[in-house]
């Protein structure tokens, strides 16, 4: 018998279905994955499980008896934690008061911090989660913060850990650290749910894993029974490769030129880009890997003309834009996919036509005179790009706020390599797609590559970063502390070594 058992779950949001009669167990002992694309019911339905959300239907069972999880008190209560995404610490509270925060005490209204702080140094030696348990939380790092949230769960004496998408703010050689944790914890009895999207953890980690798609269960497997292509093809629902075709290019002249770049921060304190040097070649990516938060989108904003400069040069074909409009450095041939898809990158209330021709809608073909748009030729682009591009769409005037996640990025993605810049920048341009839109956004910057053009390729996604980049720039507190060219330097160790602020002895050999 499973020590958890959650049967036939069903939860629904209005029109949409989260989960539709998902069967799911875990035992005591093991890494249970949760595997899926974005929106497939994953977190949802550990959402169930933690009393965040009721189910419409199903029962959960717990060791053989049925139990009714109203809320995270009553999960908790049963022994249930909960790491979720983003963590759930007050900042300027120590660790040990975020950690025995809501627990009785048995002084009454007076706090047992000095007790409190034996027992947290106590678990944290045993579990190798060394932190300071008099620390305020806003002094800790991201890495630390989540060691904090772990501590909280397993004072708490949990039987079942939830890990909600927890390596996202890990470097690799944090995450390899944090697994063997995670396993010192199925040696003790616990068991351990993971919830990702990343297939190379998965098979590192799991012991059995459950792929959801669309709210459906689509099957249970052993690692040892399937691979990553398999998994893929479960989360997409079509027979999918992985791999990328990269063949080889000869770099050509500089296209993008990046020379002390500084950008400060509006409060104050140490610039959030910091001297930041760079060159990217005709037909190169040049990949830029960091944990997410060290600059990189400060960089990215600040290239495309969206964030200030404070000094530094930023040229384009030989051109100083640093202080030039977005529509200047437009028509120098930069081309611009924000991280942010909805909120910068297009105007969801628009069209798909309209929201392919924000850029040049002044030009010709697109206005007539430069007062009036020609709408037929709009209209004619948008059919175009549309079946270029493979945009799931019915009609060129269809809203662009009722695409898919995939399908939005889509449009941006062919607004901007069908106006044929020299230099593109992509800032986590296949963050929240599925694996096949990930492949074909991957693709059709590589397409970029081979034509000549210049790509910066922003990612959290390490493995992207290897797998898509000519050159590797690290990025650590505001500042490139190394970059990597191809072949032997790029491997998963030295990277690693450098997303943590270890710096790079060769750096000078390979800026440019």
């Amino acid at each position: 018998m499973p020590f958890l058992e959650m049967k036939n779950i069903s939860k629904r949001f209005v029109d949409v279905v989260a989960n539709d009669r998902v069967c799911f167990d875990v035992e005591r002992g093991e890494v249970h994955t949760l595997l899926g694309e974005n929106g497939a019911g994953k977190t949802t339905l550990m959402n169930i499980l933690y009393g965040l959300y009721s189910r419409d239907e199903g029962e959960i069972y717990l060791d053989g008896k049925l139990v009714i999880i109203s809320s995270p008190y009553e999960a908790i209560k049963l022994h249930i934690g909960m790491i979720h995404q983003h963590f759930m610490l007050i900042p300027n509270l120590s660790v040990t008061e975020n950690i025995i925060l809501g627990l009785p005490s048995s002084r009454g209204f007076l706090l047992e911090l000095k007790k409190a702080e034996e027992n947290i140094d106590n678990i944290s030696r045993k579990y190798e989660l060394r932190v300071d348990p008099k620390a305020l939380v806003r002094q800790l790092p991201v890495g630390l913060r989540q060691r904090v949230e772990i501590l909280k769960a397993l004072y708490r004496k949990t039987d079942i850990l939830i890990l909600d998408e927890p390596t996202s703010v890990l470097t690799p050689l944090e995450v390899e650290t944090f697994f063997k944790i995670i396993r010192r914890f199925t040696e003790d009895g616990l068991a351990v749910i993971f919830i990702s999207h990343k297939l190379n953890e998965v098979m590192s980690i799991s012991d059995r894993i459950t792929v959801l798609r669309g709210g459906n269960v689509v099957g249970t497997l052993k690692k040892h029974d399937t691979d990553p292509n398999k998994l893929a093809g479960m989360m997409v629902g079509k027979e999918i490769t992985l791999s990328l075709d990269k063949p080889c290019e000869k770099k050509g002249k500089r296209l993008l030129e990046v020379r002390g770049l500084s950008v400060n921060s509006e409060k104050g304190g140490k610039p959030l880009v910091n001297n930041v040097s760079f060159d990217i070649h005709e037909a190169e990516i040049l990949g830029v890997a960091g944990v997410d938060g060290n600059g990189q989108g400060e960089l990215t904003d600040a290239i495309a003309g969206l964030q200030p400069v404070s000094k530094g040069q930023i040229l384009i074909n030989g051109m100083d834009v640093a202080h030039l409009s977005p529509r200047k450095r437009i028509e120098r041939k930069l081309g611009y996919i924000p991280s942010d898809r909805q909120r910068v990158g297009l105007v969801v209330d628009f069209s798909v036509a309209q929201n392919l021709v924000l850029k040049d809608f002044r030009d010709t073909p697109f206005s007539k005179q430069r007062f009036f748009l020609n709408r037929r030729q709009i209209n004619t682009n948008a059919e175009r790009l549309i079946k270029e591009f493979d945009i799931k769409v019915s009609h060129g005037n269809e809203k662009v706020a009722f695409l898919s996640g995939g399908n939005q990025q889509k449009v941006i993605l062919a607004r901007e390599i069908s106006g044929k810049p020299d230099v593109l920048i992509a800032m986590q341009a296949t963050r929240g797609l599925d694996v096949g839109s990930t492949k074909y956004v991957q693709e059709r910057i590589l397409e970029h590559r081979e034509k000549g053009g210049a790509t910066l390729f922003i990612s959290t996604e390490l493995d992207e970063i290897i797998a898509i980049s000519d050159r590797i720039a690290v990025m650590y507190e505001g500042e490139i502390i190394g970059i990597l060219s191809g072949g032997q330097e790029i491997d998963l160790e030295r990277i690693s070594l450098m997303m943590a602020g270890v710096r790079e002895q060769k750096t000078k050999k390979s800026v440019s």
